[in-house]
């Protein structure tokens, strides 16, 4: 077991301080603390979390650069936003599926905020076609999905994201999974607090929840054609 934490009570407090300071000058004064606190033990997070995915699967990656990697950038995009805020003020960290590098593949994520933080599994807003072949691959094998979404992972994971309010067009309204057909996200969040983030072993937790996680990804992959 590793014997000090990758994140700790410090990571929260530089968080909680941005969200009060939410401007460029305020960060470069402390932009020491951002990679003292935030991107530093994230990077050695992702560092060490590689060998373990690979177990999981080989198909995804742990990419330790510090722009462009597994780590979400800092810096918030404000072109289509009202609140023009600079920074985001939580971290989140993706493990993604080698065949994209975008958010919206199938992954595995860690987000550390002070407001809450969580780790999350599957695929969240895909894109209409990706949508399409996870809704077909429910109405194809609804056992397949009920398999993938009970045992371990519901007992760690609750589904979550943003669903429709009707069914979506082209499916039947009386499916028996006509709920799940409605989801417009396919993610499983299990809530972590803050005690379990700055624990030591949080690799080992956070290994933990991707390996229950695990049968939804690897359904998510088949559903989309892409290998696990």
């Amino acid at each position: 077991m590793r014997m000090s934490a990758y994140f700790t009570d410090r990571t929260f407090a530089f968080l909680r301080d941005l969200a009060r300071n939410n401007d460029r000058a305020w960060f470069e004064d402390n932009r020491g603390r951002y990679e003292a606190e935030v991107r530093g033990p994230a990077i050695a997070f992702i560092v060490d979390f590689a060998p373990r995915l690979k177990e999981i699967s080989p198909q995804f990656r742990a990419d330790p650069r510090k722009s462009g990697g597994s780590l979400f950038r800092i810096h918030r995009d404000t072109r289509f936003s009202k609140d023009k805020s600079p920074y985001k003020t939580s971290t989140g960290i993706q493990f993604r599926h080698q065949a994209s590098k975008n958010a919206h593949a199938p992954g595995f994520y860690l987000h550390i905020d002070p407001a809450g933080s969580f780790a999350g599994v599957g695929t969240w807003r895909p894109d209409p076609a990706t949508l399409r072949a996870i809704r077909d691959g429910i109405v194809d094998d609804p056992a397949a999905w009920d398999a993938a979404v009970r045992g371990d992972f519901s007992r760690v994971f609750a589904l979550g994201g943003e669903a429709l309010s009707r069914p979506p067009r082209g499916y039947d309204a009386g499916h028996d999974r006509v709920e799940d057909l409605k989801r417009k996200d396919f993610i499983g969040v299990a809530d972590l607090s803050r005690d379990r983030v700055t624990d030591p072993a949080f690799l080992d937790d956070f290994d933990a929840l991707c390996r229950a996680g695990a049968p939804f990804v690897r359904w998510l992959c088949g559903a989309t054609g892409h290998p696990f």
